[in-house]
């Protein structure tokens, strides 16, 4: 036996009939499986899971904004402050989806009644007032409990939601993190 190699007639991997082959039966059965497969996406393109997450996330965006307003309305001193909060809110709101005409959302909704604001005598659970802690540093206390329950909850979504979803998600709960360090900054 030689000690040294010899040069192999053949090239090494594969020939390019099988690749040709290869190549053919994988498309083939592409459009064969695409053919079959049934699809849960609606005619905007978004899953239904991801509309149920989007949708979740709006309300929650709105109830949090809701919360905004009645502290605003009950602790007008705090409107400095907590303007540019409410401002992110409001369009964490409307990147989900959801939102106010862009005329209502600059002011604050009052914490009354429903039926004293106009609204129907029957409001949904998600729009009941809210009662807002008497004290300056409680209501603070108060928005940043909201926020920080909000963005943990939002952590939790992320597991339910499509890559796209879930960065935005993740930004909003990171965001909402911020405004309750932001919230509580002063009680330190």
């Amino acid at each position: 036996m030689p000690s040294y190699l010899t040069p192999s007639w053949s090239r090494p991997g594969p020939r390019r009939r099988s690749l040709l082959t290869g190549a053919a039966a994988a498309a083939g059965s592409t459009l064969l499986l695409a053919g079959c497969s049934g699809s849960d996406t609606a005619s905007d393109g978004r899953s239904s899971a991801e509309k149920r997450v989007r949708a979740r996330a709006a309300r929650d965006s709105a109830a949090l904004l809701r919360r905004y307003d009645a502290v605003l309305a009950a602790h007008a001193s705090l409107a400095d402050r907590l303007g540019p909060l409410r401002a992110e809110v409001a369009r964490h709101e409307r990147a989900f989806g959801g939102g106010r005409p862009s005329g209502s959302s600059a002011k604050p909704a009052s914490s009354g009644s429903p039926a004293s604001s106009g609204a129907s005598a029957e409001a949904s659970p998600s729009e009941r007032p809210v009662d807002v802690p008497s004290g300056r540093r409680s209501a603070l206390r108060f928005l940043a409990t909201a926020e920080r329950d909000l963005a943990d909850r939002r952590g939790k979504q992320l597991l339910e939601a499509p890559a796209e979803l879930a960065r935005l998600l993740a930004s909003v709960a990171a965001a909402g993190a911020a405004h309750a360090y932001l919230l509580t900054e002063d009680a330190k």
